[in-house]
């Protein structure tokens, strides 16, 4: 099997025989809307949303045996050569002596594939990337002369239109293309159906879908067929259609310009005049295929007008590339360049989150578009890293989503700060959603100084569930809205503080019968869905801990940075703050209490009254709370096999028994519960070893990705959750599950446990670059099964983890409150063979180049940082082995572009 080889500083990577290894897949977008896969042979899809696909819906299993690629087809000699390598006669030699040879080339949102004639005589290059300012993909398609004899061929386009629902692939898949309505024009088809049958009911459509084709010169097919029927004929098929090799019946299949097609399914069948080519001569077609609205639908000429000439789709692709090329630019230089190679994607991939959502990508072929409550937040991370300046607005938005009572919306709009009720009604709340909003925010202060988004006003989500989503409000109406409002028919607003802090305590009070946090429809683990009664997660517990401690320290910052001394926070609130008793405290029943007595006074008609608190009494209230949950976590959770090992248990089931330990049938761990006691504080340092011992000892696969999510139960577990349901080994049931690993390596990276989180984030990456068992492109995937199979690419949230990592901890570029903190935590294998190791990343609005020095090769933990020049003149003398650029000095500064180097000892 071939290796990926990186080409140049951009991540562009070369694959050799791509068809060779099935399952790959590249996503390409435009800015406007249109979200494509393409596969080495160009199959893929390519859609608007869930109702509009241009090109028919691809799930993995049939991403590779679905043969209604994209195709161009060379018809030569009464025979078929594809420059996809999609013809029978192509895949029946495929792993023979008579299998062409191909070559992929890839970057950021585009691919090119050069195919050889097996028998010398030809080469084509193929090109696709969609288009950045239309819904549009362009291939471009050059076909070169390698023989010394005369090259004569026919060459022909293929691009099936499908034009609906995703719905419609068994839903009245024959049905719906009654409703197709097609019509050839001088240079393709263009299919405009009458009505969409999907989710919404019959609607009148509203959309065209078309291809268009010219060759290099700007001139047009000649011939066309748009019916599928047609083209395949009786007994043909998509490797071999009968059109394009049968002479009996050719006057009545192919058509000419204005000749309509009704009722059919479509596919755009373009063919061109004969070509002949000398020795060494080439030529080149431009095919686009598109979609626009009725609305905008002069566009479509704007669109067909980009592919009249070669020279123009080649200055196009350049413009694209460098476009996606220039976003989330964060370059890292270290010893190894596939490494760095592979953060070029990696950095990409929040990116294509924010574009694609969880959907719309052929692993990822569930849900119909949009992100998660989750992925809202944790993407943003990413985001605060590479391109913090829309951030602000996009935080503020998301906070809209939080319900009073602490939970919130779960199905999200298309627009910022468009929240929906949830679909069908369906009541579930995941106990982990209050923890992420202030993760980020957090992020978004130490970015960019901006303590006092903690008292922008926002309003809150408002629908029919009530009490935690236990009850409906039967009085709750579509005319009211969804936005909470007072006894005045106002929309409340509430600060972004009051919203975390009402997230977080009500969490804090939701507890079960062991006093953790109850874990009710699933925590971060979705796959934990069956414990709502008497489940409990200690692992979230640990995370909502840490954050209570964390927010009574920044809101001290925010006190010191503001001059303030109180906030504004809605009177109820009060009732979650008030309780300060370790007798409340220990005793579930009374905690529930108050949580009752707040939702209670919340869920009906709010007075809206707000009341001034002191923001050190609120601090110190936060942090008896933070300390009793870790005191009891630590006391009362701690487990160890028979060998002494020791790790926390990280869950209750739904019978209330703990699900890890030493059990008869084995040893019970999962590494969510360790990633949340170490990154939280609660382990203290001691733990930490102990954990990282456990881990090693029972979850790490060395070659397979590193740490799995957990051991292999040995059981189906209706007590607890759907995980157990899978094979062990996959997805959530014991496979090595990026998200957790990355943030197990954090974890470690945060409290000083370097080289152990190294191996944990080093190991993704061996797993990721590893082609040959991986068996996928650059980036880290959502998880590796028990082969060490990378599955559901470039969709993950371990991305932004992993980025963040990186940044923050390994190379130790981070803010703190506005200022600019570099502390490296870098091994010595981490560095070049000069010593050197560089980050180049945005700060406030500044770019960075950081240039680590260590000539004399030492490992973390034997260098220091000894000098530091920053743009060859100002010397800044470091801190406790850190480098600090105050705040004030950053917007002081008028250059943008800094140089940072730092010496170790």
């Amino acid at each position: 099997m071939s290796k990926i080889n990186y080409v140049d500083k951009n991540g562009t990577f070369e694959l050799k025989n791509p068809e060779h290894t099935s399952g790959l897949y590249l996503p390409m977008a435009s800015k406007k809307g249109l979200k494509s896969a393409v596969t080495p042979d160009f199959g893929g899809d390519a859609k608007t949303d869930q109702n509009h696909f241009m090109i028919a819906p691809k799930s993995i299993l049939n991403l590779s045996n679905d043969r209604d690629t994209r195709n161009f087809f060379l018809v030569m000699e009464e025979k078929l050569w594809s420059v996809t390598g999609v013809s029978a006669e192509q895949e029946a030699n495929r792993f023979t002596d008579k299998e062409d040879s191909a070559k992929l080339t890839a970057g950021r949102m585009w691919q090119r594939v050069e195919r050889n004639h097996t028998s010398g005589r030809l080469k084509s290059t193929t090109t696709i990337f969609d288009t950045l300012d239309h819904n549009a993909e362009i291939m471009l398609v050059t076909i070169e002369n390698l023989s010394d004899e005369n090259l004569v061929f026919e060459p022909v386009a293929a691009i099936p239109l499908y034009g609906r629902s995703a719905d419609n692939l068994r839903d009245h898949r024959h049905v719906t293309s009654l409703l197709n309505r097609a019509v050839i024009t001088d240079d393709g088809v263009v299919m405009h159906p009458t009505l969409s049958f999907d989710e919404r009911g019959h609607q009148k459509n509203d959309m065209s879908y078309f291809v268009f084709g010219r060759d290099e010169n700007g001139n047009k097919p000649n011939r066309f067929i748009a019916d599928v029927e047609d083209y395949l004929g009786a007994g043909g098929t998509f490797l071999r259609p009968r059109s394009l090799l049968d002479k009996k019946g050719q006057d009545t299949i192919w058509k000419k310009p204005t000749e309509a097609i009704d009722g059919k399914e479509i596919v755009a069948v373009l063919r061109f005049p004969k070509c002949s080519l000398k020795k060494s001569e080439s030529c080149s077609f431009q095919i686009v295929t598109g979609m626009v609205d009725d609305e905008n639908i002069a566009e479509m000429d704007i669109i067909r007008r980009l592919i009249y000439s070669k020279t123009q789709v080649e200055n196009l692709f350049e413009t694209t590339k460098n476009y996606w090329n220039s976003v989330a630019d964060i370059i890292f230089e270290t010893g190894n360049e596939r490494f760095d190679g592979f953060m070029k994607w990696v950095s990409f991939q929040p990116e294509l989150r924010r574009i694609f959502g969880c959907s719309f990508l052929p692993h990822h072929d569930y849900g119909r578009g949009g992100r998660g409550w989750r992925d809202l937040w944790q993407d943003c991370l990413a985001l605060l890293l590479t391109d913090p300046t829309q951030v602000r607005d996009m935080l503020v938005n998301n906070f809209k989503g939080v319900r009073l009572d602490g939970t919130n919306a779960t199905i999200i709009g298309d627009k910022k700060g468009e929240f929906k009720a949830d679909r069908n009604g369906i009541p579930r709340v995941w106990m982990d959603h209050g923890f992420w909003p202030f993760l980020t925010v957090k992020l978004y202060m130490d970015q960019t100084g901006d303590l006092d988004i903690l008292n922008e006003k926002v309003s809150y989500f408002k629908d029919a569930l009530i009490n935690r989503v236990t009850k409906r409000d039967e009085e709750h109406s579509k005319e009211y809205g969804l936005e909470q409002k007072n006894a005045k028919g106002e929309v409340y607003k509430g600060t972004i503080l009051e919203h975390i802090l009402l997230e977080n305590l009500c969490a804090f009070y939701d507890v079960g019968a062991h006093n953790e946090i109850r874990l009710l429809n699933a925590d971060w683990n979705d796959a934990l869905d069956m414990a709502p009664d008497r489940g409990e997660s200690v692992a979230f517990t640990c995370g909502y801990a840490g954050n209570l401690k964390e927010l009574a320290t920044y809101l001290r910052i925010y006190k010191a940075k503001t001059g303030r001394s109180k906030v504004s926070i809605l009177k109820e609130l009060l009732i979650l703050l008030e309780e300060d008793s370790i007798l409340v405290y220990g005793n579930p029943a009374k905690r529930r209490k108050v949580l009752e007595k707040y939702v209670q006074a919340v869920s009906g008609e709010i007075l809206g009254e707000t009341v001034l608190v002191e923001i050190e009494k609120i601090s110190v209230l936060l942090e008896h709370k933070a300390d009793f949950m870790m005191k009891q976590i630590r006391e009362e959770e701690w487990v160890t096999d028979k060998e002494g090992n020791g790790w926390f248990n990280g869950y209750y089931d739904n019978n209330g028994a703990r699900v890890e330990g030493d059990f008869e049938n084995g040893v019970r761990m999962m590494l969510t519960g360790q990633v949340f006691s170490i990154m939280s504080g609660t382990a203290k340092k001691e733990s930490v070893a102990s954990i990282v011992k456990s881990c090693d000892k029972y979850l790490y696969k060395k070659g397979l990705g590193g740490y799995a999510l957990n051991t292999d139960f040995k059981e189906l577990r209706l007590d607890l959750g759907r995980m157990f349901g899978f094979a062990y080994g996959e997805k959530e049931n014991g496979a090595v599950f990026s998200h957790m690993a990355v943030m197990y390596a954090n974890a470690l990276y945060k409290r000083g446990f370097v080289k152990e989180g190294y191996k944990a984030i080093n190991e993704l990456f061996m797993a990721s670059d590893n082609f040959e068992i991986s068996n996928i492109y650059p980036g880290v995937p959502e998880y590796f099964n028990e082969k060490g199979k990378g599955l559901y690419s470039y969709l993950t949230g371990a991305a932004s983890w992993y980025l963040l990592t990186m940044v923050t901890e390994v190379f130790g570029v981070r803010g703190n409150a506005g200022d600019l903190y570099i502390e490296p935590k870098l091994l010595k294998e981490q560095f070049n063979e000069e010593g050197i190791a560089v980050i180049q990343v945005p700060f406030r609005g500044h770019r960075f180049k950081v240039v680590f020095k260590n000539t004399k090769h030492k490992d973390y933990g034997e260098y220091s940082i000894s000098n530091v020049i920053i743009d060859s003149t100002s010397k800044v003398k470091p801190q406790k082995n850190q480098v600090i650029i105050p705040e004030k000095l950053l917007i002081d500064w008028n250059e943008k572009n800094h140089i940072v180097e730092i010496e170790l000892k």
